[in-house]
């Protein structure tokens, strides 16, 4: 399997499912018996801003402002 099959199957899964794409990647996981962190090279780099983006909204992940200085 490469990233853009990955990929499709995650998408598809988000849309049947009506969940995240975090959520999605850890379903096709157990769903397959693969481990988690063996998938990190089958993440197109697409998927991994729509991730980030699902984070950064959830406030899982921070994204550094920049240009600002403190008052």
């Amino acid at each position: 399997m490469n990233s853009k099959e990955f990929s499709l199957k995650i998408e598809s899964i988000v849309k049947e499912k009506h969940t995240t794409y975090m959520e999605a990647v850890i379903l096709y996981c157990e769903q397959n018996e693969i481990d988690v962190g063996s998938v990190s090279s089958l993440i197109s780099k697409n998927l991994k801003e729509k991730i980030k983006m699902e984070a950064v909204d959830l406030r899982m992940l921070k994204i550094p402002k920049c240009g600002q200085l403190p008052i």
